[in-house]
C-alpha cells in the first residue's frame, strides 16, 4: 500500500508543470507540514501576549506579521537542515524514501543554500519584531539541527526529549515578538506543554513505524526498549502534562479546564487502548489524539486570547 502511494506520488509528480512540480519539491524540502502546525503554536503564544498585556491587535500588526513570515521562513529553513542530514536513514525508511534530497530532485548543495537563505531572512524578519524573538528563533534552529538531529536522534533513546526543547520554542517567539516578560506562567505553561506533548506523539510515531527504525538504526524508545515501556514513560508524560494545566490557573480557568479535560481524556485512552488494542492501533489512536489534544488546546487560546477584550 505505501509503495503504491510513493509511486502514484512520483507519477503526480510526473505529470505536472515545471512549476507546478518545483512548488512540490520547494513544499517538501521545507516541510510545509510542520511549518503550518507550528505557526499554530507560534500564534498560541503571540495571542496569550496580546491578551495579557492588553495591547489591540492592530497596534502590534507590523510585529505580528513579521513573527508570522519569520518563523515560517526558519522553521522552513530547519526543515530543509533536516533533509540534508538525514538523507541516508531517509533512504531506508518508507515513508521518507521520496523526499527529495533522497530522489535527486534536490541537490543536497542546492538545500544548503535554500536553508542557511531562509535562515539569515527569517531571523532578519523576526529581529524587526523583536530582538527576543530572533534569539528564540536562533536557538529553536540551532536545537533542533544540532542537538537533536546532528547528535541525539542517531545515539540514544532520549533523542525525542532533547529535540523536545527546540520544538517547544515556537510559542516563545510569538510571545518575545509582543511581550518582554519571559516569565509569566501563561507563557512557562505553553511551552512546558509544548515539550510534553511531543513524547507521547513521536513514541506513538515510533511504534507505528517500528520496522523502519529499526532498519534505519535510530534508536527510538520502542525499539531499543519495547512496546511496554514506551506505555508506561507515555502515561508518565500524560499525568505531568494534565497537571501542567494549572500553570494557566492565572490566567483563565476555561484555558485551565479545557487542558486538563483533554490531557486527562489521553490518559484514559492510553489506559484503555493499551490493554485491549494490539501496539500499532494503540499507537495510532494515541497519535490521532496527540493532533486533536494541539489543535483544539491552541485554538481555544487564540480564540479565548483575542475574543475575549471584546466582551
Amino acid at each position: 500500500m505505501r509503495t503504491e502511494k510513493i509511486d502514484k506520488s512520483i507519477h503526480n509528480a510526473s505529470l505536472a508543470t515545471p512549476k507546478q512540480a518545483f512548488s512540490q519539491v520547494l513544499s517538501e524540502t521545507l516541510k510545509t507540514g510542520i511549518i503550518k502546525s507550528n505557526l499554530l503554536a507560534m500564534a498560541a503564544g503571540l495571542s496569550l501576549a496580546l491578551y495579557v498585556t492588553g495591547i489591540p491587535i492592530g497596534e502590534k500588526l507590523p510585529e505580528i506579521l513579521f513573527a508570522i513570515f519569520g518563523s515560517a521562513f526558519v522553521i522552513g529553513a530547519a526543515g530543509a537542515f533536516n533533509n540534508i542530514y538525514d538523507r541516508d536513514i531517509d533512504a531506508i525508511m518508507d515513508r521518507t524514501k521520496n523526499r527529495p534530497t533522497v530522489t535527486g530532485r534536490m541537490q543536497p548543495a542546492n538545500a544548503l543554500v535554500l536553508g542557511i537563505s531562509l535562515s539569515l531572512l527569517g531571523l532578519l524578519l523576526l529581529g524587526v519584531a523583536s530582538p527576543r524573538a530572533a534569539l528564540f528563533g536562533f536557538l529553536g534552529l540551532f536545537l533542533y539541527v544540532v542537538p537533536y538531529t546532528m547528535w541525539s536522534k542517531r545515539r540514544t533513546i532520549y533523542n525525542t526529549e532533547i529535540g523536545s526543547v527546540g520544538g517547544a520554542v515556537p510559542p516563545l517567539i510569538g510571545w518575545a515578538a509582543i511581550s518582554g516578560d519571559l516569565v509569566h506562567p501563561a507563557i512557562i505553561g505553553l511551552f512546558v506543554v509544548m515539550v510534553l506533548w511531543q513524547m507521547p506523539h513521536f513514541y506513538a510515531i515510533a511504534i507505528r513505524r517500528y520496522d523502519e527504525y529499526k532498519a534505519a538504526k535510530v534508536p527510538m524508545l520502542p525499539v531499543v526498549k519495547g512496546f511496554k515501556r514506551t506505555f508506561i514513560q507515555t502515561n508518565v508524560y500524560l499525568f505531568v502534562l494534565a497537571a501542567s494545566s494549572f500553570f494557566f490557573v492565572s490566567l483563565s480557568w476555561f484555558i485551565t479546564s479545557v487542558a486538563l479535560v483533554l490531557s486527562l481524556i489521553w490518559l484514559t485512552l492510553s489506559i484503555a487502548g493499551y490493554k485491549r488494542m494490539e501496539p500499532k492501533k494503540w499507537a495510532t489512536l494515541m497519535f490521532v489524539f496527540s493532533l486533536n489534544y494541539l489543535t483544539i488546546l491552541f485554538t481555544v487560546i487564540i480564540g479565548f486570547s483575542l475574543l475575549s477584550p471584546l466582551f
